[in-house]
C-alpha cells in the first residue's frame, strides 16, 4: 500500500524550528517546506521535468509572507503547467522576463523611439513642435508609466487641462501623437492593442477658423500698400517674395542663397524645412529674380536671403509679414499665409490646371506616384503659371480697375 504524506498544518509550520542542518516537512503532492539553521523558512515544490524526467526545486516564495494556503495554489499551479508538459521554472523565467521588460518599455523610451523616426517624415520646424508640446503637457506626467499599464481614462485626465483652457487644437493634435506612439508600440509588438485609441472623441473638436484673405480683385489694392508703405527694404522685399512664391512664411523667411540656381531660375527649397518633409521646387520669375538681384547687396554675403534685422546672422522672423500688414491697416482682413489662398483662388478662377496649383502650393497628393509624376512633368507648366501670376502682381496688362486679364492667350505644355 502506498505511503501517504500528511497535509502541513499552520501550527506546525509556524512552530518549526531550525537544526545544525536544514530540513523539509512535506505538505505532500511535491510540496516542501524548507527550514534552514538561521530559521528561515522556504516553499519548494519537487517536480520531474517534462520530457527528461529529471528530479528539480522551483522556489515559491518565503513563510509567512506566503502563507500555507497560498503555497498550495501555486503547487497546483505547477501541476497543471506540468500537465500540458511545460516547465514550471522556465516559465517562471519567462513570466519574469516580460515583466521586466514591460516595466522598462515605459512611455518615455518608447517615445523616443518613435520621435527618431518621425523625424524623418515631417519638417524640422514641426518635428520641434511635436517634441515641445508633448515635452511639456504630456512625458512629465507620465514618461515613467510602463506603456502597458496606461489606460484611456488616465491619458484623457492629463490632457483634460488643456481642453478647459480652451486650446482644442493642441488637444487634438496630442492625441494623434499619443495615438501613433501606441500604434508604433503595438507594430513592435511592445504592447498587444492600443488602448488610447478613442481618446480623442472624449474632447470637443476645434472649431475651423479660416485665414482671413483677400479676393482677387484687391490684389492691385494689396500690392499698391506694400509697394508704398513705410517699411524696411528687407520686409518689403519678403513680403512681395512671399506673394510672387506662394510659399509657406517660414519657407520663405528661412530662404538660402545657396537654394537659388540662377541659371536654371529655380528656388529649391530642401526636405527638411517643408511641411510634409518634401523637397520643393518654385520657378523663379523676372520679378523674383529681380527681387534677388535687389538684395544681393544687403545679404549676398550672407546665409539667408532674408535677415534678421537683430541679427544678421540669423534668418527674418516668419511673423514679419504679418506684423508689417497689421501695421498697414490690414488687421484681420488678410495674414501672411492668406497670399497662397488669395493666388489659389485666383489662379482657379482663371481655369489653371487644378493640379499644377496644388504642386505649386507644395500640397502633397495621396498618391505617391502622382505627386512624384507632379513634380516632374508639371514643371513647365508651373514656370508659364507662375510668371502670369507675378505679371498680375507687378500690374503688367492689367487694368487700375484691378481687373485680371485672362490667361486665353497662355500657351502651356500639356500634361498628357
Amino acid at each position: 500500500m502506498p505511503r501517504t504524506t500528511k497535509p502541513l498544518s499552520a501550527t506546525q509550520i509556524k512552530q518549526a524550528k531550525p537544526r545544525a542542518k536544514e530540513y523539509n516537512l512535506a505538505d505532500g503532492q511535491g510540496l516542501y517546506l524548507r527550514v534552514k539553521p538561521t530559521g528561515a523558512k522556504h516553499w519548494l515544490f519537487n517536480y520531474q521535468k517534462p520530457h527528461t524526467k529529471q528530479r528539480s526545486n522551483i522556489s515559491l516564495g518565503s513563510y509567512p509572507a506566503v502563507s500555507l494556503a497560498e503555497a498550495k495554489k501555486e503547487r497546483d499551479l505547477c501541476q497543471s503547467l506540468l500537465a500540458k508538459d511545460i516547465d514550471p521554472r522556465e516559465q517562471k523565467i519567462v513570466e519574469k522576463r516580460e515583466k521586466a521588460n514591460a516595466h522598462a518599455n515605459t512611455l518615455g523610451n518608447i517615445y523616443s523611439e518613435w520621435l527618431k523616426l518621425k523625424q524623418q517624415d515631417v519638417s524640422s520646424s514641426y518635428f520641434k513642435k511635436i517634441e515641445n508640446r508633448l515635452d511639456k503637457y504630456i512625458i512629465p506626467k507620465l514618461g515613467k508609466r510602463p506603456l502597458h499599464k496606461i489606460t484611456a481614462v488616465e491619458a484623457i485626465s492629463v490632457i483634460r487641462p488643456l481642453a478647459d483652457d480652451g486650446k482644442l487644437e493642441t488637444v487634438k493634435k496630442i492625441c494623434r501623437w499619443f495615438n501613433e506612439i501606441m500604434v508604433y508600440a503595438v507594430n513592435s509588438g511592445i504592447i498587444f492593442h492600443n488602448p488610447l485609441s478613442g481618446i480623442g472623441k472624449a474632447f470637443n473638436a476645434p472649431k475651423t477658423i479660416n485665414l482671413p484673405t483677400l479676393r482677387p480683385d484687391q490684389l492691385p489694392m494689396l500690392v499698391s500698400t506694400i509697394e508704398e508703405a513705410s517699411i524696411k527694404p528687407m520686409t518689403k522685399h519678403l513680403m512681395l517674395w512671399q506673394l510672387h512664391t506662394i510659399v509657406r512664411p517660414a519657407e520663405a523667411s528661412n530662404a538660402r542663397w545657396e537654394e537659388i540656381d540662377f541659371d536654371k531660375k529655380l528656388w529649391e527649397i530642401p526636405a527638411g524645412r517643408m511641411k510634409k518633409n518634401r523637397p520643393h521646387l518654385v520657378p523663379l520669375t523676372s520679378q523674383t529674380i529681380g527681387i534677388l538681384q535687389a538684395l544681393k547687396p544687403l545679404s549676398g554675403h550672407l546665409e539667408h536671403i532674408f535677415t534678421s534685422d537683430i541679427n544678421p546672422r540669423k534668418p527674418a522672423n516668419s511673423q514679419t509679414v504679418n506684423m508689417a500688414l497689421k501695421r498697414m491697416g490690414f488687421k484681420d482682413q488678410i495674414v501672411s499665409h492668406g497670399f497662397r489662398a488669395l493666388a489659389s483662388t485666383t489662379l482657379n478662377e482663371q481655369e489653371f490646371d487644378p493640379d499644377v496649383i496644388e504642386v505649386a502650393l507644395a500640397h502633397v497628393d495621396s498618391n505617391s506616384i502622382r505627386a512624384t509624376y507632379n513634380r516632374s512633368e508639371y514643371l513647365e507648366q508651373r514656370k508659364k503659371m507662375m510668371q502670369w501670376w507675378s505679371d498680375q502682381i507687378a500690374g503688367i496688362n492689367r487694368k487700375t480697375s484691378g481687373k485680371m486679364p485672362s490667361k486665353k492667350n497662355l500657351s502651356l505644355v500639356s500634361a498628357q
